[in-house]
């Protein structure tokens, strides 16, 4: 769990900067297989299991998950999470093929089914029509109503008054009224959109067109064939080689995911990397991420996650129900899902945030061991959720709200209380500003809405506690955020608040109530980006969440969802006479290196202005969470009619270094306060030390199953030396998630590695790498690699040369100095 404040300094605003306590995520199974933590003596699978755990199969809705329990519903009883596939507790097989009479026995002239091709090689016509040739399995993965093509191998020639007929089922308790146990009567209309019928039958081989439906659950079903004869019937054995993925369809118009846009299909559902934007909207970051949707074990664990929440089978096949419970899962508040969030800058016990460079380590290792990954924040949570949902079918992007609001009262307001001296009253300050954060749009109907709320919804997977107390927020329609329709499910006025929001700042009086002195009405959501539609280009999205700032329609959003609030009547007592205007100023800062920053001031009146300015900077976290002021300036300022004066502030590295926290972010908190007119002045600027990339070349041509090198350089751009340093390297197609240790890098010092990869899958690829050190960290780099097939093949895949490489300890090619 993530509770105690090991996890969550630096990310509410009501938590002081503290110094780090130990983290301590969840612990690796005992030698004997017992966990450690709750839950006694049972078993590991009696935790995991709902008929081990006594949980009844219905299919309730699901909701928190005990603490003591590693996965109340998961119905992997018999299999350890990494073994092939989700739904291994299999229907019980009749063994070999059945008579009517039950007793085994193959009669003569009975129709036996002596084998079945589903056609599922990555290069088959059923993989490559359904676009799911990309991914990394030997079975059959089809997208739901859609049709697909497979070969029936007889024990003799298809006759006309033979019967037969396809099964599918999923989950323990297979029922047909569930949808878990699908029926196929072979050339007869089925129901629900399901049918299957003869396209050719040539001797003893017959080639069946089978039609899923559009509303199918989603999941690995098991597959067997019923015939029937006079000669009797026969039921073939159900085999592990026949399983069959059904995942959702976003080409398909009955889909109620359809997409009607190609090219967003192309980089919503197949693009396997992309970019996710960080920083202040001033100074805009960005990185790639590998998202790896169709690696190898990706699949089985997205699976496994629906698995370990308990989600009943028989709404699987609602995208709304399965986004929903993808966001609880992706944290592991509650239900020990797939990632611990850690706020605290002490990673020592796991991964830091900032040093993944993938979604592809963080689901395998879950998968293996059923255990949640530390640790992610926010965009962490928005890059696996994005792999997860394209991964089933779900067009999915990647969004950052620059200056998003964290409203803890619901009054879709951020408050700020200062003394009779304007002087912070932190005990109060519970609303915070995160610099930046990111969530994701997934692209569905809504049929559990009114018309008018399809397209773009909101799926937060950073745990936040919007949803009546589970960790958990949306999906949300993006159309019901711009309205400032607050009431609509799910999570509303939470996402409303994180976009469009008012910063109110709030003066103590003599009395000791509070007045209104200050509104900032465009300090909130002030940029909503994603990545551009087949580029690497950044797109402005924020016309979709909001209204333009300052117009009447966005006015009008504002007023109504603050309406239906905690302080309905924010609004009725405000503002005062603002004829002077500030502007904060911040120079493209770069770690390592002194910075200087100021404040414009401009009297706008016919009269003389005297302003009492008072400066003072902090460190902070992303999440708007600030460390102690470590510096800070007053200034009385002259203004002229018309006229304009700077204050500036310049600050030495040796200054801040002491007091840096993650991603090297600074708060200049601003206040002031006219003397003529008692006009108060209040503004919190936050900018950002820009870190070094690093270099990636490509050394050679790179070719499908032919090893070929990446050169990467980096220069540490501080003067001090950076301790245990560690690469991370990964790309989809081209090289699992690896760990390289290099140990120390001198300040200002230059170091070359070099590593090999061997490409398993052709056409162009991202491959990425990050470093990270106790003293430096958010360094990434990329490259792109063009792969040529295998001479005499398109593309092979291998899953031995697949594992990752964990701790491995690289050498440097060469080091040199600044």
């Amino acid at each position: 769990m993530m509770d105690g404040p090991r996890s969550d300094v630096g990310r509410w605003g009501g938590n002081p900067l503290q110094p780090p306590t130990t983290p301590s995520p969840e612990p690796e199974p005992e030698p004997d297989g017992r966990s450690r933590r709750g839950g006694g003596g049972r078993s590991f699978w009696a935790r995991c299991c709902g008929c081990c755990s006594c949980r009844h199969a219905a299919d309730d809705d699901w909701g928190p998950e005990p603490s003591d329990s590693r996965g109340r519903g998961s119905s992997s009883g018999t299999r350890r999470p990494g073994s092939r596939g989700s739904d291994s507790r299999r229907p019980v097989s009749r063994g070999s093929g059945v008579n009517a009479a039950g007793d085994g026995t193959i009669r003569e002239g009975m129709l036996v089914v002596n084998g079945v091709d589903l056609l599922s090689s990555r290069s088959d016509q059923n993989r490559r029509e359904h676009h799911t040739d990309e991914y990394e399995y030997d079975e059959l993965i089809v997208r739901r109503g859609q049709p697909f093509h497979m070969l029936l191998l007889l024990s003799r020639t298809y006759e006309s008054s033979d019967r037969i007929t396809l099964e599918l089922l999923i989950g323990n308790n297979p029922e047909v009224g569930k949808g878990t146990h699908v029926i196929i009567p072979v050339g007869k209309g089925g129901s629900g959109g399901w049918k299957a019928q003869v396209v050719k039958a040539s001797g003893q081989n017959l080639n069946l067109r089978v039609h899923t439906s559009p509303n199918a659950i989603i999941g690995k079903f098991q597959f067997t064939v019923r015939t029937q004869s006079d000669a009797g019937e026969f039921q073939l054995p159900f085999d592990p080689r026949n399983e069959i993925y059904i995942i959702f369809n976003p080409w398909c118009p009955e889909d109620i995911v359809y997409v009607d846009h190609e090219d967003w299909r192309q980089e919503y559902v197949l693009n396997e990397s992309g970019r996710i934007y960080y920083g202040t909207e001033a100074q805009i970051g960005e990185r790639t991420w590998n998202y790896g949707q169709f690696d190898h074990g990706v699949l089985d664990a997205c699976l496994y996650i629906l698995d370990r929440r308990g989600m009943p089978y028989g709404g699987r096949g609602d995208p709304v129900s399965v986004s929903r419970v993808i966001s609880a899962m992706v944290n592991s508040l509650d239900d020990n899902g797939v990632l611990i969030g850690n706020w605290s800058g002490d990673y020592s016990r796991g991964t830091n945030p900032s040093a993944w460079v993938g979604s592809v380590e963080i689901l395998l290792s879950y998968l293996r061991t059923g255990y949640s990954v530390p640790y992610g924040q926010c965009w962490v949570f928005a890059g696996v959720t994005t792999t997860v949902l394209r991964c089933l079918g779900l067009a999915t992007r990647t969004v950052t709200n620059f200056n998003s609001a964290h409203d803890t009262d619901t009054s879709l307001t951020m408050d700020i209380y200062f003394d009779e001296n304007m002087k912070p009253l932190e005990h109060l300050n519970h609303d915070s500003v995160w610099n930046f954060h990111v969530w994701n749009d997934c692209w569905m109907k809504r049929p559990d809405l009114p018309s008018g709320f399809d397209g773009w919804q909101v799926v937060d997977a950073t745990p936040q506690e919007t949803s009546s107390g589970i960790f958990c927020c949306g999906p949300c329609s993006v159309e019901s955020i711009k309205n400032g329709l607050v009431y609509m499910k799910y999570d509303t006025p939470f996402i409303f608040a994180e976009v469009n929001s008012d910063k109110v700042y709030w003066q103590r009086q003599d009395d000791g109530s509070f007045k209104i002195v200050y509104v900032e009405e465009k300090a909130i959501g002030t940029l909503i980006v994603t990545k551009a539609i087949g580029s690497n280009m950044r797109e402005d999205i924020t016309y979709l969440y909001k209204h333009p700032e300052g117009s009447d329609a966005e006015r009008k959003a504002v007023e109504t969802a603050a309406a239906h609030g905690s302080k309905p009547n924010v609004y009725a007592n405000r503002g005062s006479a603002e004829d002077v205007a500030m502007q904060v100023e911040a120079q493209d800062a770069v770690m390592g290196q002194d910075l200087m920053v100021s404040v414009m001031l401009t009297n706008h009146s016919s009269s003389r202005r005297t302003v009492k300015l008072h400066l003072y900077l902090s460190v902070t976290f992303y999440t708007g969470v600030s460390g102690t002021i470590f510096k800070e300036t007053k200034k009385e300022v002259e203004l002229a009619p018309g006229a304009s004066d700077r204050v500036t502030m310049p600050v030495a590295y040796k200054e801040y270094r002491p007091h840096l926290v993650d991603q090297g972010a600074m708060l200049l908190n601003v206040s002031g306060h006219v003397k003529e007119s008692g006009q108060v002045l209040a503004k919190q600027h936050t900018f950002r030390l820009r870190t070094p990339d690093l270099s990636l070349t490509l050394l050679g041509a790179a070719v499908v199953g032919q090893e070929c090198e990446v050169q990467i350089v980096f220069k540490n751009p501080l003067p001090v030396t950076l301790t245990n340093v560690v690469f991370r390297l990964e790309g989809s197609g081209l090289q699992r998630p690896k760990i390289l240790n290099v140990g120390d890098i001198g300040g200002n010092e230059t170091v070359t590695l070099r590593q090999s990869f061997v490409p398993v899958r052709p056409g162009p690829r991202q491959l990425i790498a990050s470093l990270d050190s106790p003293q430096l960290s958010q360094v990434h780099g990329v490259i792109q690699v063009d792969v040529a097939p295998a001479p005499g093949d398109g593309g092979f895949f291998s899953d031995a040369g697949g594992d990752s490489h964990l701790g491995e300890t690289i050498p440097m090619a060469s080091r040199g100095g600044a």
